[in-house]
C-alpha cells in the first residue's frame, strides 16, 4: 500500500476510524505534516479540528534522529535508547531543547493567534500525524491531551514501525495504523506526493475547519420510499447521512418496522454515527391483520433479501440488517440465501432460533445477539441459536433488561451495541491495519 498524498491518506484513515462518528471527539493534528491527514479525519467525522504544537528533539548532527520532544504546556519526553546510543551530553541537549521550545512558542502564537485551544476534558482525543518514526512526538502528544483531561485518547497514523506501534500503546487508549511496516526507512517513502507543508497552509486548514463548524450542518437525505417485492410494494423509510459508509436495513416481524419507537430510536443513533437506515415494513397494510404472517418466516426472509438487493444498487452502500422479534429470524435467513451480501447482522431481543438450523449454519455475516438479562427465555432461546451458527458471532446481555428494553437506559444500551458492531463489521478496513 501507497499513499498518494497526506490528503489520500487523511480520507483512508477516516475510514478505519469511522466508529468515532457521533462520539464528543476531537481530532488534534500534529503539525506541520500531519495538518492535512487531520483535516481529511475531521471533515470525513464530522468532528472539530484543533492543532496540537509538538516539536522533536533532534540529534545535532543528525537532526532526523529524535533523541525526545516537546509540547505544549512544558511537557518533555526523552528516549533512552537513542540517548544511549548518540552519546549527547546535557549542554547540547540543553542547547537543542532551548531552540526547539522557542520555535514551539513561535508556532503556537502564528497557529492560534490568540485563540483557546478546544477543551478536551471528558472527551476522546482523536491525535493524527502522517506518520510514526521513533514516536517521541507522537507520545508527547498523547501526555498533553491526557494531561487537559482527555477521557480517551486515540493515536491515528497512516504508517509506522510495527514496534513503535506496539510501544505507544503504553500512551494512548488505542493506536491505529493501516500500515504497520518491519522497516519504515522513511516516512516520506510511503507517499508518492510528500511535499513539505509550510505555516500558511496550517493555518489555512485549522480556519477552513472553523468556518465547516460555523455552518449549519448539512441534512441527511431523508425520504419515504416504496420498495418492490414481487407483487407487492413495501412501505419503508430511507435516511442517508453525508458520506454514510453503508447502510441498515430493519426488519421487524409485527407491525410497522416505519413507526416502531424503539426501532426509530435505534436508528436515529445509528444516523448520529453515519450509518444509513432504511426502516422497512416487511408486511402490507393488508397482510399484518392475519398473524400467519408474522411467523412466516421464509415469507420475511425472501423480502428482506429482495428489498436488500434494491437498497445496495440504490445506495451503491454495503448492508447490514438489524431485526428485532421474529425479524431476527427473517435477517438471520436472509442472510444466508444464495446471493445475499449483507455484511453485518444484529438480532435485538429477537428470534433467531425460529430460522432452520441449515440457515443457521450457512450464515457468513458476522452476528451479534442481544438479549436482556431478566428475558430468561429468550435468552436460553438465543445460545440455542448461537451454537448452530459457523459465523462470527456474539450474545451481548444487557443487565436488568426484559424484552422490550423498556427499563432507563437499556434501549440506549442496545443502539450503542449495535451502532459499535455496524461500524466495526461494515466500514472497511485496509488489509494489515493494526488497531
Amino acid at each position: 500500500m501507497r499513499f498518494e498524498d497526506r490528503a489520500d491518506a487523511g480520507r483512508r484513515l477516516a475510514r478505519r476510524l469511522v466508529n468515532l462518528r457521533g462520539r464528543d471527539v476531537v481530532v488534534l493534528g500534529l503539525p506541520r505534516g500531519g495538518m492535512p491527514v487531520a483535516h481529511e479525519v475531521a471533515r470525513e467525522l464530522g468532528a472539530p479540528l484543533d492543532v496540537l504544537v509538538v516539536r522533536k528533539l533532534g540529534v545535532p548532527w543528525q537532526p532526523e534522529l529524535g533523541f525526545g520532544a516537546v509540547g505544549e504546556g512544558g511537557v518533555r519526553v526523552l528516549n533512552d535508547d537513542v540517548l544511549g546510543d548518540v552519546r549527547l551530553g546535557p549542554a547540547e541537549r540543553a542547547r537543542v531543547e532551548e531552540a526547539e521550545r522557542t520555535e514551539l512558542d513561535r508556532r503556537v502564537r502564528r497557529y492560534r493567534a490568540g485563540r483557546a485551544p478546544l477543551p478536551l476534558a471528558g472527551r476522546t482525543a482523536l491525535v493524527v500525524d502522517d506518520g510514526l518514526a521513533t514516536g517521541g512526538t507522537a507520545e508527547t502528544a498523547c501526555r498533553i491531551v491526557r494531561g487537559r483531561g482527555a477521557a480517551r485518547v486515540v493515536l491515528a497514523v497512516p504508517v509506522g514501525p510495527q514496534s513503535t506501534v506496539e510501544r505507544l500503546r503504553a500512551a494512548a487508549d488505542q493506536v491505529i495504523c493501516l500500515l504497520p511496516v518491519r522497516r519504515l526507512g522513511a516516512v516520506g517513502a510511503w507517499y508518492d506526493d510528500f511535499g513539505q507543508v509550510d505555516d500558511a497552509e496550517v493555518t489555512a486548514l485549522l480556519a477552513r475547519a472553523a468556518d465547516t463548524a460555523r455552518a449549519p450542518a448539512s441534512a441527511p437525505r431523508s425520504e419515504e420510499a416504496s420498495v418492490p417485492a414481487g407483487n407487492v410494494r413495501l412501505a419503508a423509510r430511507l435516511v442517508l447521512p453525508r458520506a454514510a459508509p453503508a447502510v441498515v436495513a430493519f426488519a421487524h416481524g409485527s407491525g410497522s418496522s416505519r413507526h416502531s419507537p424503539r426501532n426509530r430510536r435505534i436508528a436515529e443513533i445509528l444516523n448520529r454515527a453515519g450509518l444509513g437506515t432504511l426502516l422497512l415494513d416487511l408486511l402490507t397494510e393488508a397482510e399484518e391483520g392475519d398473524r400467519a404472517n408474522v411467523f412466516d418466516i421464509g415469507l420475511l426472509s425472501r423480502r428482506l433479501h429482495i428489498a436488500a438487493l434494491w437498497l445496495g444498487r440504490e445506495t451503491g452502500l454495503p448492508v447490514g440488517y438489524f431485526g428485532a422479534g421474529t425479524g431476527a429470524a427473517a435477517a438471520l435467513e436472509a442472510a444466508a440465501l444464495p446471493g445475499a451480501d449483507v455484511r453485518a447482522v444484529v438480532s435485538r431481543g429477537g428470534r433467531p432460533d425460529l430460522a432452520t438450523p441449515a440457515a443457521l449454519s450457512r450464515v457468513r455475516a458476522p452476528t451479534l445477539l442481544i438479549v436482556g438479562s431478566r428475558d430468561t427465555q429468550v435468552l436460553s432461546l438465543n445460545r440455542l441459536a448461537a451454537d448452530r451458527l459457523h459465523c462470527p458471532h456474539r450474545i451481548a446481555v444487557v443487565p436488568g433488561a426484559t424484552r422490550l428494553f423498556e427499563e432507563p437506559g437499556a434501549l440506549s444500551t442496545v443502539a450503542e451495541l449495535a451502532r459499535d458492531w455496524f461500524t466495526a463489521h461494515l466500514a472497511p478496513t485496509p488489509a494489515g491495519a493494526s488497531s
